[in-house]
C-alpha cells in the first residue's frame, strides 16, 4: 500500500498551461472542487461576520490561481505563493489577462518570506497531502496570519476509501486512472483528528469540518473516468460532470477552518 517513496510534485512543472485549459485536469478545481468550497468559505465568512472587502488574503500553495482569482472575486486583496515557477508564471499570465490583481511569488509553505501577522485571512487547499513537513508550514500559516484571522483549508483524510480512489483508482489502475503516478502518497494523507491537533499547537483552533463529497454514485464515477481512458471524453467533458459539494461525510476529501486566537 505505502510502496511510494516521493510524492510527484513535478507535475506542476509543465511547461504548458495545465490550470486553465479546459482540457487539462487541473482545470476541475475550478469546474468541479472550487464551487463546494468557495461556497463553504464565503458562508463562514459571513456567519463569522468577516466578510470585509479589501481585507488581505495569503493563498499557500497557489498553482496555477485557480482559487487565488476566486477569492480575488469576494473582493479580498489577495497574494498567492508556490514553489512551482511555472505555474507561478501561469497565474500571473492568466491574472494579468483578466485584470485581476494578485500578487504571486515563488516559495515554499514551509518558510513564508511575510512579516508575522500579515494577513488576515490565509487559504492553503489541496496542498498540505503535498507538503514536506505539515507542522512547519501550519507554524508559518499560523505566524503570517493576525491574530483574530481565519485560516480556510481543505485536504485529503487518510481512509480505505482515500486509498482506494484516489491511489489506486485515480492513479494505479489504468482502466480509470486519471491523475499521474504518485501524485498522491498515502501516508502524505492527514486524518482530520490530525490536522485539528496539529492546528491546536500553533495557535489555530478548528471552527469547523465539513466533507467534500461527489454529486454523483461509485458506478458513475467509474463509468465517467472509463469514458475519458477510453478516448471518448476529456478532462473538459469530467469537469462538467463530476461536481462536488458540501456534505457531513469526510471519509475522502474535507474542508474547514480555524481562527488564530493569539
Amino acid at each position: 500500500m505505502l510502496a511510494q517513496l516521493t510524492t510527484n510534485n513535478t507535475v506542476y512543472d509543465a511547461d504548458t498551461d495545465i490550470w486553465w485549459n479546459p482540457d487539462e485536469l487541473f482545470h476541475m478545481l475550478k469546474t468541479c472542487v472550487n464551487p463546494a468550497r468557495v461556497g463553504f468559505f464565503e458562508r463562514i465568512l459571513r456567519e463569522q461576520q468577516c466578510y470585509v472587502p479589501n481585507k488581505t488574503l495569503l493563498d499557500v500553495g497557489c498553482g496555477g490561481g485557480i482559487l487565488a482569482e476566486a477569492f480575488a472575486g469576494l473582493g479580498f486583496s489577495v497574494t498567492g505563493i508556490d514553489p512551482s515557477a511555472p505555474s507561478v508564471a501561469t497565474a500571473q499570465r492568466h491574472a494579468d489577462s483578466q485584470g485581476v490583481d494578485i500578487r504571486y511569488h515563488i516559495g515554499a509553505g514551509e518558510q513564508l518570506p511575510f512579516a508575522d501577522n500579515s494577513f488576515d485571512y490565509v487559504s492553503c487547499c489541496d496542498v498540505l497531502e503535498h507538503v514536506q513537513d505539515v507542522d512547519a508550514v501550519l507554524s508559518e500559516i499560523s505566524r503570517v496570519l493576525k491574530p483574530g484571522g481565519l485560516f480556510f483549508y481543505d485536504t485529503i483524510n487518510r481512509t480505505w476509501l482515500s486509498w482506494l480512489f484516489l491511489i489506486k483508482v485515480a492513479q494505479d489502475w489504468p482502466r480509470w486512472a486519471f491523475m499521474q503516478p504518485n501524485q498522491h502518497r498515502y501516508d502524505r494523507f492527514i486524518t482530520p483528528a490530525e490536522l485539528i491537533q496539529k492546528m491546536a499547537e500553533t495557535g489555530l483552533a478548528n471552527g469547523q469540518t465539513r466533507g467534500m463529497v461527489g454529486n454523483y454514485n461509485i458506478l458513475k464515477t467509474l463509468y465517467f473516468l472509463r469514458q475519458r481512458t477510453a478516448g471518448r471524453w476529456t478532462y473538459r467533458h469530467l469537469g462538467e460532470r463530476m461536481l462536488m459539494r458540501e456534505g457531513r461525510d469526510t471519509n475522502l476529501c474535507y474542508m474547514g477552518w480555524a481562527g488564530k486566537d493569539r
